[in-house]
């Protein structure tokens, strides 16, 4: 580049010559008190301080622009009047239908008809969480980072259930905690109640769920010195007797801390813990034990169950027992989650068979139509649950062992979930629980009681 094409450089105020007035030094010339040079002075302005800074009153706000109504006709307004009840108008519409609803009283009407009509189209809504909501979140977080320490399958319920109860505890109020509950159950051929309070129905579940704590090694709800038979009535019955005064709501920390260590406990064992065995205590029987627990010479049976079938028979009582504190603080409460329902379902239909042959031994079932060997076809009744968590199930009739098929069917039954796990708590009677029913009616009765059978307090 040539010098003709260089630019000439910017000419600040510091770069033009000023008349020699002959005078040297000073503020004047930029030199300072001291001689020194503070350097040329800076082209950009520097920023003002803040007005907040200087101590000094802030200016008044400028005062909002008037919304001038619009000058319309009469049929214009009209035509506005929908717009203006889903607030949909532009400002200067609202006020000019505003202003001639003041003056115009059919078209008042009309707005006001308008608005309760906007209503209905909002329905009401719960302000109570999804019940899901806790299983989907952590299905998302398990699934983003799965757990270092997972809870056994098996035990997913429980932790479910116990935490559904505790979110409905947390919201009732301290007099509902002795609201009125009648607890209910079947036994041989009828219905049984107990009436207890909401607080007693906590304290129910805490001394039941200490026979898997008790399996587990965990300390006993009812302390050390407990003794007697390990049945859940005795011991609930011990719990209640215990206390000086009936319980309130302090019995939900302890029943609250003992589930999250039956949780904490199942899961660091792993899932092989599974098949310890829970005892449920004992039952007297006439003759040589055939049920689901080992019997012993001594004319009594030993129920048991497996880990993993008690802690979904602890998630299933959960439920029930929270639908019962529900209707007596009149609160809704929904089924467990399909998945977690068809668990409770099949642990029920597994146990069938043995109640069946525990009832008959007892006379409060047909006798058997023929011995069947553990393994052999004999006669079967096809269970069909219908609903979210549903399923089909077949059932020995003659024997717990025998194998139960479709080419063996004599009977068949069909229920709705829900119903069928009320049904098994005890809450509805049997002769009023069977949504369907073909076959054989004698083997459909002794299914349906020995389903009410499974119920207890």
């Amino acid at each position: 580049m040539s010098g003709a094409d260089t630019p000439e450089p910017f000419e600040g105020p510091e770069d033009r010559e000023g008349p020699d007035d002959g005078h040297t030094g000073g503020p004047g010339d930029g030199t300072g008190a001291a001689g020194r040079d503070p350097g040329p002075v800076p082209r950009i302005p520097l920023p003002r301080s803040s007005i907040e800074d200087t101590g000094e009153p802030l200016p008044d706000p400028p005062p909002p622009a008037p919304v001038v109504p619009l000058v319309l006709e009469h049929r214009v307004l009209k035509s506005l009047l929908g717009a203006w009840a889903l607030a949909a108008c532009s400002a200067e519409e609202s006020a000019a239908v505003e202003e001639h609803l003041g003056d115009c009283g059919p078209c008042a009407e009309e707005a006001l008809r308008l608005r309760d009509a906007v209503g209905l189209l909002h329905p009401e809504e719960s302000l109570d969480l999804d019940p899901g909501l806790r299983t989907r979140v952590l299905e998302s977080c398990l699934g983003r980072r799965p757990p270092r320490i997972p809870v056994p399958e098996w035990a997913v319920p429980y932790d479910a259930e116990t935490a559904r109860l505790d979110a409905l505890l947390q919201d009732i109020g301290d007099s509902e905690w002795h609201a009125p509950v009648r607890l209910r159950w079947f036994e041989e051929n009828g219905p049984v109640t107990r009436k207890t309070t909401v607080a007693g129905v906590i304290a129910h579940l805490l001394a039941v769920d200490g026979l898997v704590g008790l399996a587990l090694g965990l300390d006993d709800p009812l302390g050390p010195d407990a003794k007697g038979p390990h049945d859940p009535s005795h011991r609930t019955e011990a719990y209640w007797r215990a206390s000086y005064f009936p319980p309130t709501r302090a019995v939900r920390g302890p029943w609250r801390d003992q589930s999250h260590e039956l949780i904490r406990t199942v899961s660091f064992a792993g899932g092989g813990s599974g098949r310890l065995p829970v005892p449920y205590g004992t039952v007297a029987i006439p003759g040589p034990g055939t049920g689901p627990g080992p019997a012993g010479s001594d004319g009594v049976q030993r129920i048991e169950l497996p880990l993993r079938d008690s802690m979904v028979d602890r998630a299933f009582e959960c439920w029930i027992h929270a639908g019962d504190i529900a209707d007596a603080v009149d609160y809704p409460y929904a089924p467990p989650a399909p998945r977690h329902l068809h668990r409770m379902i099949d642990l029920a239909a597994r146990m069938l068979p043995g109640t069946l042959a525990d009832r008959r031994r007892t006379g409060l079932a047909a006798p058997s139509r023929g011995l069947v060997a553990a393994g052999a076809p004999g006669r079967s009744l096809r269970l069909e649950i219908e609903g979210l968590g549903g399923g089909e199930w077949f059932i020995p009739l003659d024997s717990p062992g025998a194998s139960a098929s479709a080419e063996h069917e004599v009977a068949h039954v069909a229920l709705d979930g829900v119903e069928f796990c009320r049904l098994a708590a005890g809450h509805v009677s049997p002769e009023e629980a069977a949504a369907g029913q073909d076959g054989d009616r004698e083997a459909i009765r002794d299914v349906l009681f020995a389903a009410a059978s499974l119920s207890r307090m």
